[in-house]
């Protein structure tokens, strides 16, 4: 299997049909154009610039048809696209960009700025502009190159290596994900089964490319559907969704809260949505609930990483059934196991708990559609994948039926808007105030992001700070997304014997009246 292939089946089977609908540059491409682009592309890259398979290529932009040829031109011809999120801090960003070491870079205009200061960092040979304000040398590259199939095409795929995705660990520094042809191609397969793909799907993609579900965008073509690029507003994605007659989308707690609260919700025509996948980060059971009522669809729900895609599904009958009354609780589930994913929930022994929905344990994995591991770190590798087995750091119980209901985090990782935030980069940048002696971050609910950060904080004696300068301090040395929305002072911070500090203490007053715990 070569990824990069998708477009090539549609592009013979049927080239007039529309692959990807780019809303935000107005641009719509068929099968038949994308495939000559992606053929142009993967051309240009081995032959022109000389890229050899495994070799990196890192992509700076927001969604757009480009990011999308890149994608599937290095997978045809076994290069590694590098995608790196925009959002993050230009350290951050150089540091990730540095640890990959591509050898080229494909940026839009709209961060144009960025490259002189990353040249001087970077040992990169060759920068790729597209879009308005750049030097469109991306484009001279696709017109330039010969559009006959990659000589080596027929040679990549399976277990070559094809994407790095940018995750975080408990060290708070991002940590790349390494996935195959095979281990995009089995989640996908994962989708396929939970989502009930029909060719006549119209798929809209609401999340940036940098992340995992971009898989499910590719997914959806492959099965020969077009795939709507967005980058998410409400009103938007109601507006795309009547015009394009869009049919399934993946949203988080926020962008279904945003669009359900618009003010003429109602007179918007919804009648093409077949299935709403929904992931990301905790759903409160009255959100789920009036998702239902307000979307003329069916729900299911995702738990997934981006090293193991979608692990565990909320089928469309569970949430169906939960709503007449046939296990309610089951609305504050993450579900089972996928079609090509076997789960088990392990405690401090390495045993497996009973299915009591009492006992926790961390969630483990096994699953062809795992990453392969983290790029150039064996040692978090072996930390995560042991005997076949990813161990994914969240804490759970399960029911009698494998219904699985995460209570922790082991990892101290907030999920908010869908974005994953680690505490011990937020708590290092509060620490640059110089009236800070300790810190701790954890997240709290929220109902619009899912969760919120939220800092605590012991000042220095004879200091002072308000809520603002914190979060002001914070917000220089992280993305707006990343910093504490709310601080509160204490006097101290509850700790163990080793001295470590006591998060799930400091957390658990704000989660202990959820709705749906188990």
């Amino acid at each position: 299997m070569n990824i990069g292939k998708i477009p090539a089946k549609y592009a013979s089977l049927a080239p007039l049909t529309e692959a990807l609908i780019d809303v935000p540059n107005d641009r719509r491409v068929t099968y038949g154009e994308l495939d000559r682009r992606v053929r142009c592309l993967a051309n240009g890259f081995i032959d022109d610039l000389g890229l050899r398979k495994g070799d990196r290529v890192a992509v700076i932009a927001k969604n757009c048809i480009e990011y999308m040829e890149v994608y599937y031109a290095c997978a045809r011809c076994g290069l590694i696209t590098q995608p790196v999120n925009w959002r993050l801090g230009l350290e951050e960003m150089t540091r990730i960009l540095v640890g990959g070491e591509p050898r080229a870079v494909v940026i839009s205009g709209e961060y144009s700025s960025l490259q002189p200061v990353l040249q001087s960092a970077l040992a990169v040979e060759h920068w790729l502009g597209f879009g308005e304000g750049s030097d469109n040398s991306y484009e001279a590259l696709v017109a330039a190159a010969s559009d006959t199939e990659p000589t080596c095409s027929d040679l990549v795929g399976n277990d070559d290596p094809v994407l790095i995705l940018y995750t975080g660990g408990t060290t708070g520094e991002s940590k790349g994900a390494l996935h195959t042809h095979r281990s995009l191609f089995m989640g996908m397969l994962n989708q396929t089964v939970a989502e009930r793909i029909v060719p006549g799907d119209v798929y809209m993609l609401t999340g940036q490319m940098f992340h995992i579900p971009v898989g499910l965008a590719m997914n959806y073509q492959a099965h020969g559907c077009p795939v709507v690029l967005i980058n998410f507003e409400a009103r938007l994605a109601l507006e795309v969704i009547q015009r394009e007659r869009v049919s399934a989308f993946l949203g988080i707690t926020t962008m279904l809260n945003w669009m359900m609260a618009e003010k003429d919700f109602d007179k918007y025509d919804l009648s093409s949505l077949r299935n709403i996948q929904y992931g990301g980060g905790p759903m409160p059971h009255k959100v789920v609930a009036a998702a239902l009522r307000a979307f003329p669809c069916t729900l299911i729900q995702g738990y997934g990483q981006t090293e193991g895609m979608t692990m565990t599904f909320l089928s469309q009958e569970d949430h169906l059934n939960a709503l007449r009354g046939d296990h309610p609780e089951r609305l504050a589930s993450c579900g089972r196991e996928g079609f090509v994913t076997s789960v088990k929930l392990v405690g401090s022994d390495g045993n497996t708990v009973p299915r009591d929905g009492v006992t926790p344990g961390e969630i483990l994995v096994r699953s062809d559609a795992n990453m392969v591991g983290y790029w150039r770190r064996p040692d978090l590798t072996a930390q995560t994948l042991r005997e076949g087995w990813m161990w994914t750091g969240d804490i759970a119980v399960w029911d009698e039926e494998g219904y699985i209901f995460i209570v922790d985090r082991a990892k101290d990782m907030i999920i908010s808007g869908g974005e994953n935030i680690y505490s011990t980069q937020v708590e290092a940048a509060i620490h640059q105030h110089p009236a800070v002696l300790e810190s701790a971050v954890f997240g709290v609910p929220d109902e619009q992001w899912g969760e919120a950060v939220k800092a605590v904080v012991v000042l220095k004696p004879g200091t002072s700070a308000s809520e603002q300068d914190i979060i002001a301090t914070a917000a220089q040395h992280l993305a707006s997304y990343q910093k504490p929305r709310s601080v509160d002072f204490v006097d101290s911070l509850p700790k163990a014997p080793t001295g470590k500090i006591l998060k799930r203490a400091l957390r658990a007053p704000y989660w202990e009246s959820r709705e749906g715990k188990i």
